[in-house]
């Protein structure tokens, strides 16, 4: 923890932007008071990383790599602030300068280089790891360019580049010194050497590597652990003047930004042939980097090679970075000249892999062709891994070579990563119980005969630290009111919470939290959206990425259903509500697209209908980020989480809602399950297919989604809505939707779902009537949030997977 009083960080904090600026602190700007606020937290911070750094060297303690293509971090200074434990003081002082500290924090941009729960799933691990004093390094990608920047305009998405780098970042440091060179394409020549077979990479294409690292600070424990993230750029950046006076400039220009275009953008359109490879090299790019330098460092400090897989664990989140699993291979053959099999015994049980997803669209295949010519040796030592990983398949299913076939790594023309990455570590992770068990017995069951040691299960979780304590405040303070602060380091006492809800104060008082919450949402919806909403109605709120089997178009057809019984009925008793969404599409995902413009045509439609009369308004807010979620989070009253059973893994945003006390409605879906299991059916509202019926119907077939549109007179209403000119003129701008759901027969169940859903939700609309009923919920669900804190999940990982000690106790 960092000890300084207000006086004295005063005085630093003027010093520090006399230092970076060479004016008065009166004379500057907000931007240039937030990079000196930034400035002096960070050193503050770097005196205990380095301090954390040599303590890891020199204590031999299992060191961890958390290899992600996404690292959704969002904005530091907050979380900084609140680990090291000053921010009151920050606070405090900063005010006695006339200087808001919620202004300056407003300037940094957030972090968003991830698409949604993959990459803040991983930002969330960095922060427990970190707390919990493990030494853990995040690994990925410094993208130029996030995702992108989501603008609404005449109802329809319109990506921007997130140039989220445009002001700096003051939380990095480039570490050139510390840079790789990965190598693509090329030939591999092989010789055979004092009888040895070797292997050289020639004639290839060098990028440089150049690791920039931001450190992550536990919560007050003095521990700084490291997210490096790489750069690409040409390996010279001296001006080729020969090639310019060949007239070859553009030649020598178009060199360097086919480099660095590596680093340039979160996932790269991949709908064609060059998208695809340069996301393939994105892949092998952070993966070698990071393998690398691992190494590298490792044997700086007096590893043994031989012992790699005791010192040191490489968890891969999801497909995307098992590649290194051959580049492992490839060091330890080629570079370190050990034998193929203690190459592979070190590279398996050095590696873990968390799968993440059942949808075929995210299980990762590539061309052979475009594999074997970017990356050789890499294709080489897959080619050989899948050569003997066969032998051991046709040992164990003689004759079944269907079964072979379908379970090797290369096949069909191409090399599919999931099952690299399962035949080459030696833990599988799913990350919420059904999606384990469908794991097992359905998607990977051929894979679990084999190997069934591997497979075990790591329920999701989320860091408190930031979706509790930094986005709550006034949650948090009325929590350590009653229980103490002790669920701060230890979430499950959040339990204690439950011996205060038959408290008729306690319960006022968190009613009262959450309407401060919703005004505070509202003026954001009024200044961003310029619609005004009743902070007293249900806000009723449904915030993730924008896919097909999360079923926005489930949640828009019940508020069109709601809007004509409000017509057909204008004095129909219900609970006021404010629909609000808010989440992306990926920009080549045209049905995705389709849901944003038709959520918002719903919305200018009804919040435009005075027959409706405010009892229900919809509101579509651009741009999810972090920082936005923080502002939505803690004023939702009505957590939807309404996925098709069986497809969403885990979900987190889940966790997040009940951990600031509001109510689920859900399908038996991913962590869903295990959210009932904790409140108990009296503090959820489930509705739905099961897992089982779902598996029914696409193993046997049997729904018929046109039988429910032609018997279901609201459902056929709603859908010919879709189509009728009702909320757009263009009788075609919705077609897409209504095709999906009736002519393609609906894969996700929307219709099938639908009555369900409306009864659920009727349900809700009674529960809320009763006032003291409701915040019971709240509390309850609060109460029993805490098994979902991120810090138990890595403690799992830890003592389960990695083989890392969890030390509780300050350095």
């Amino acid at each position: 923890m960092v000890s300084v009083d207000k006086k004295s960080f005063k005085l630093a904090y003027i010093n520090k932007f006399l230092e970076l600026h060479g004016i008065d602190l009166k004379e500057g700007n907000n931007q240039q008071k937030y990079e000196a606020l930034a400035g002096l937290i960070r050193d503050y911070v770097s005196r205990m990383w380095l301090k954390t750094n040599k303590k890891n060297n020199k204590s031999g303690q299992k060191q961890v790599y958390y290899f992600s293509m996404e690292f959704l971090m969002g904005r530091l200074l907050g979380d900084a602030l609140l680990n090291l434990g000053i921010r009151d003081i920050c606070k405090e002082a900063l005010s006695e300068l006339n200087i808001p500290l919620e202004e300056l924090e407003n300037l940094e941009h957030d972090q968003g280089l991830g698409n949604g729960g993959l990459g803040r799933l991983a930002a969330c691990f960095l922060d427990s790891m970190a707390s919990l004093n493990i030494p853990g390094n995040g690994c990925g990608i410094r993208y130029k360019y996030g995702f992108f920047e989501q603008k609404i305009v005449d109802g329809k998405q319109v990506e921007v580049s997130d140039d989220w780098l445009k002001e700096g970042n003051a939380w990095e440091m480039r570490k050139a010194n510390k840079s790789e060179i990965v190598k693509f394409g090329g030939e591999v020549k092989v010789d055979y050497i004092n009888n040895n077979l070797t292997f050289t990479h020639v004639n290839y294409e060098p990028v440089l590597a150049i690791p920039y690292d931001t450190p992550i600070v536990g919560y007050d424990n003095d521990v700084v652990n490291t997210l490096r993230l790489w750069s690409a750029e040409a390996v010279s950046n001296e001006f080729d003047f020969s090639s310019f006076s060949r007239g070859d400039f553009l030649k020598a220009i178009e060199y360097k930004n086919s480099i660095e275009s590596i680093s340039q953008v979160l996932y790269p359109e991949d709908s064609f042939y060059k998208g695809k490879i340069l996301r393939l090299k994105q892949q092998y790019f952070f993966v070698s980097a990071g393998i690398q330098s691992i190494i590298r460092h490792f044997k700086k400090y007096g590893g043994n090679i031989e012992e790699l897989d005791e010192k040191i664990a490489i968890h891969i989140n999801d497909t995307h970075p098992t590649l290194a699993i051959p580049e492992i291979m490839r060091i330890l053959v080629d570079e370190e000249g050990l034998d193929w099999n203690v190459a592979w015994r070190i590279t398996t049980n050095t590696v873990s892999y968390t799968n993440h997803t059942i949808l075929a669209e995210a299980l990762e295949k590539w061309p052979i062709d475009m594999f074997k010519s970017l990356l050789p040796r890499i294709y080489m030592i897959v080619e050989e891994i899948n050569k003997r990983y066969c032998e051991e398949l046709w040992n164990r299913f003689q004759g079944q070579w269907q079964k072979i076939s379908d379970m090797s790594i290369i096949a069909d023309g191409q090399v599919k990563m999931a099952h690299l990455a399962i035949v080459g570590s030696h833990s599988v992770n799913g990350v919420a119980k059904l999606h384990t068990e469908i794991l097992k017995k359905k998607e990977m069951s051929n894979f679990y005969y084999l190997y069934p040691n591997k497979f075990n299960n790591k329920t999701n979780g989320i860091t408190h630290r930031r979706w509790l304590l930094k986005s709550n405040p006034k949650l948090t303070n009325l929590l350590k009111d009653t229980i103490g602060d002790s669920f701060i380091k230890h979430p499950t006492d959040l339990n204690n919470f439950q011996k205060y809800l038959s408290d008729d104060s306690v319960l006022e008082k968190l009613s009262r939290i959450k309407l401060e919450n919703k005004k505070r949402l509202a003026s954001t919806i009024l200044k961003n959206q310029k619609i005004e909403v009743d902070p007293y109605s249900i806000f009723d709120v449904q915030v993730k990425r924008i896919h097909a089997y999360k079923r926005q178009i489930l949640n828009c057809l019940r508020i069109m259903d709601l809007y004509n019984s409000l017509i057909d009925n204008p004095d129909k008793d219900i609970e006021s509500r404010t629909f609000i969404f808010a989440g992306k599409a990926a920009p080549g995902y045209y049905l995705a697209k389709n849901t944003i413009e038709l959520i918002n045509s719903i919305a200018k439609t009804i919040n435009n209908d005075s027959r409706v009369n405010n009892k229900i308004k919809v509101v579509f807010m651009e741009n999810y980020n972090v920082s936005l979620a923080e502002q939505i989070i803690p004023g939702t009253d009505l957590s939807e989480q309404i996925s098709t059973t069986t497809k969403e893994a885990s979900g987190t945003s889940n966790m997040k809602f009940m951990m600031n006390g509001a109510v689920t409605i859900a399908t038996l879906d991913g962590a869903n399950i295990e959210i009932k299991d904790e409140v108990t059916d009296e503090n959820i509202v489930i509705f739905g297919l099961t897992a089982d019926e779902v598996l029914s119907y696409y193993r046997s077939g049997g729904y018929n989604s046109s039988e429910i549109y032609n018997s279901d007179i609201r459902v056929k209403r709603v859908v010919d809505d879709l189509v009728s000119g009702r909320y757009n003129p263009d009788k075609d701008r919705f077609r897409s939707i209504y095709e999906n759901l009736v002519n393609y027969n609906d894969e996700f169940f929307v219709l099938k779902d639908f009555d369900s859903y409306v009864k659920a939700q009727n349900k809700i609309d009674m529960l809320y009537k009763d006032e003291r009923r409701w915040q019971k919920m709240c509390g309850q669900n609060i109460a029993h949030s805490g098994i979902f804190s991120s810090d138990r999940t890595i403690e799992q990982y830890a003592t389960g997977i990695w083989g890392s000690e969890v030390i509780y106790k300050n350095l």
